[in-house]
């Protein structure tokens, strides 16, 4: 051991202060007009240093502690970094690969019946609603700040597979193995990590996935426990990585500084310039956010930032005074595995799910007969099931999710629409059979998603 270690202080303060620089820019889309941040409302400006922070608290994992040499599952979103207008019924899962290796994913499950299409069990805990594996290469989307990165090639999906694929043991043993190769006899849950040359490059070299990521969707929160997961490198099991040296060191300080400052660009940029939810752009353009109504539904594809494969997804935008509120109706054909109704900051964060009936789920919510899905968007209980509540915010993001383990023909896609009536009219929206809500039921309605998202994020 020597104290001769100027060089290693002298690399190790410089990419310190480039991680500053890069957290300073990106504090600086906070308040700069050209990267089209909410209006410097109070409430928008506390939300908007949050928001800074939550990416701050994501990005000392991922750069310090993201190996796939030696991977773990984190979540990607949480109550404690939120983004991306997410799904308030979400655990998003992800982590490092290198798809020249194997790995190994386990995961031992409560009750699961209710994938195979049966009756839920009448007690006990019970798995998500839905869960799904994904693997993809390239960056997590978000991570250059620059839009160019949705274009077609950018990112290569390599393999998914959900409730409706997975094969579970008898004892509710869940295994699946990632790897180059199919290994020879293997016969259970697997997801390839290589793909031949892109057709547009076909000298480039076989190519391989990078991360594997997922969902676990919740519907009923009382009941349904958060799976956890496990995943091994096969090829490093048992092994340990070399300890950190200055120069990985530095390069995890910068990356910090840059993958904040990338996200904090990234989706403001998208809102504006894809959703064009500030109105800003010319033409409407196909997922353009309206103000108090909808766009047409559309499934996930780069052009909308990704998202869960399986979904279909609508959007637009509450913009709502004291005594307004926004009526809301949704129907749809088929059997999707999870409907959910979400709202979001003008940061894109989901309001506070847990405090506040600030989303609603096709389990929690009050189905009429007909098949109709109707929910209320207001600053205050109308008294009715499915109020959706803004938790005070007077404008922000609508967003629904209906997911299938199959997209169905575009022609059966969902509908949905909107309009604004009068606090002191919503009873007058929904069928007469509609029931009552009193304070005492909203107080215990609260209190079971107050507990729930405690055990859902819980950290021991």
């Amino acid at each position: 051991m020597t104290d001769n270690n100027t060089e290693a202080r002298q690399q190790l303060h410089a990419a310190w202060e480039q991680m500053l620089t890069g957290l300073q820019a990106a504090r600086d889309v906070i308040d700069d007009p050209a990267c089209f941040p909410p209006p410097p409302s109070d409430r928008n400006l506390a939300e908007g240093y949050r928001y800074l922070a939550g990416f701050m608290h994501h990005a000392i994992e991922r750069s310090f502690f993201e190996d796939p040499d030696y991977p773990a599952f984190r979540n990607a979103l949480s109550v404690y970094n939120k983004s991306t207008i997410d799904n308030a019924d979400a655990i998003y899962f992800y982590a490092a690969i290198d798809g020249r290796k194997r790995y190994r994913v386990h995961a031992a499950l409560p009750d699961h019946r209710h994938w195979r299409g049966e009756p839920r069990a009448a007690r006990g805990p019970l798995a998500p609603q839905y869960l799904i594996f994904e693997t993809q290469n390239g960056q997590l989307a978000g991570d250059t700040g620059d839009l160019r990165e949705l274009m077609p090639g950018s990112r290569t999906g390599f393999g998914t597979l959900d409730t409706s694929q997975l094969l579970v043991g008898e004892n509710g043993e869940l295994e699946i193995l990632l790897g180059p190769e199919l290994p020879a006899g293997y016969q259970g849950n697997f997801i390839c990590t290589r793909k031949p040359p892109a057709s547009k490059d076909p000298g480039g070299g076989d190519r391989y996935a990078t991360y594997i990521s997922g969902r676990q969707l919740f519907y009923d929160w009382e009941r349904e426990e958060a799976v956890p997961l496990t995943i091994t490198c096969l090829d490093t099991e048992g092994e340990h990585p070399p300890a950190l040296d200055p120069a990985r060191a530095a390069a995890s300080l910068t990356k910090l500084g840059d993958v904040v400052q990338g996200q904090m660009r990234f989706w403001l940029a998208f809102y504006d310039r894809v959703l064009n939810c500030n109105g800003t752009h010319e033409g409407d353009g196909r997922y353009f956010m309206p103000v108090n109504s909808y766009n047409s539904p559309n499934a996930a594809s780069g052009d909308t930032g990704g998202g869960m494969s399986t979904n279909i997804y609508a959007g637009g935008i509450f913009d709502l005074a004291e005594d307004e509120a926004l009526y809301i109706e949704a129907r749809y054909h088929g059997e999707p595995v999870y409907t959910g109704m979400h709202l979001g900051n003008l940061w894109g964060e989901s309001p506070d799910y847990a405090n506040h009936q600030s989303s609603l789920n096709g389990f929690q919510m009050h189905m009429g007969e007909g098949g109709v899905q109707r929910w209320v968007v207001a600053h205050r209980d109308p008294g009715v099931p499915n109020w959706v509540d803004t938790t005070g915010l007077p404008r922000g993001y609508l967003s629904h999710r209906w997911a299938y383990s199959t997209l169905p023909p575009e022609d059966q896609w969902p509908t949905i629409s909107a309009r604004v009536v009068k606090l002191s009219g919503v009873r007058d929206c929904f069928p007469t059979d509609t029931p009552e809500v009193s304070p005492a039921q909203r107080r215990a309605a609260i209190a079971l998603r107050q507990r729930h998202v405690q055990r859902r994020f819980r950290v021991f």
